[in-house]
């Protein structure tokens, strides 16, 4: 085993190294190219599903009523999105990620905001909850009375919340969600098994266990620093043998 005053040395500098990480804001990440347009304000870019920020546009199984007669107000807020989007290459900006695992995103084609677009031609509404953006131009859409404004329709959401198909998309979208973490966990445990291994086989530091290391001096130990082991990150954080209820 190494000696206390080279683990210290080791975790001072793994300290100093995380603070800089933290005190860093993270940059958005950028997604750009050709894209398929699955609703009125969803798109994939590869194996990449994006649900525009800000805004809500009517589902796509909905049905509104205008002058009397159905119109498939959902199926023409799906086309009007398609037809924005193949005008040429998509740029998205992560804002976030929402529960079901889509990448919530401001997207743009030409410069122009797909979002703003789909709340101007009045195929969706803005989300003032989440933001301001889009509400003037939704206020211009209802004044010209274009799109779902033209029309009598069951506010998007509760519409989706009784709608047996859109019941049935989140559902998949959540068991879809659930198969990529558990890959994403299964990949991050063999990770942390072939670091430890790498760090016995180069350092030759191990211990049996997290009484060991702390009795040592040596914790918390760090994925890929001398006497890591997956076998005592439990919750594979990367970080073995952390501080709990007040343990130092």
């Amino acid at each position: 085993m190494q000696g206390p005053s080279a683990i210290g040395s080791l975790k001072l500098l793994v300290a100093a190294i995380m603070g800089l990480c933290v005190s860093t804001p993270a940059n958005a990440q950028t997604y750009v190219g050709k894209v398929r347009a699955v609703d009125g304000d969803s798109l994939e870019i590869g194996e990449a599903r994006f649900r525009l920020f800000g805004i809500d546009a009517v589902e796509k199984h909905q049905t509104c009523d205008r002058d009397g007669q159905a119109w498939s107000c959902g199926a023409d807020a799906s086309s009007a999105f398609a037809a924005l989007v193949e005008r040429g290459s998509v740029n998205c900006t992560q804002r976030s990620t929402d529960q079901y695992g889509r990448i919530v995103a401001t997207c743009l084609v030409g410069g122009y905001d797909l979002g703003e677009q789909m709340v101007r031609q009045g195929y969706a509404v803005a989300l003032r909850d989440f933001s301001s953006a889009y509400v003037s131009a939704e206020e211009a859409a209802r004044s010209r009375g274009v799109g779902i404004w033209s029309s009598e329709f069951q506010m998007l959401s509760e519409f989706r919340a009784g709608d047996t198909h859109s019941v049935a998309e989140r559902q998949a979208m959540i068991e879809r969600k659930a198969r990529s973490d558990r890959q994403h966990q299964a990949e991050l445990r063999q990770a942390n098994r072939a670091a430890a291994l790498r760090a016995v086989q180069e350092t030759g530091v191990y211990y049996r266990n997290c009484t060991e290391a702390r009795a040592a001096g040596a914790t918390p130990l760090y994925r890929g620093l001398p006497g890591y082991g997956a076998h005592m990150d439990g919750d594979g954080d990367g970080v073995a043998c952390e501080p709990y209820r007040g343990r130092p």
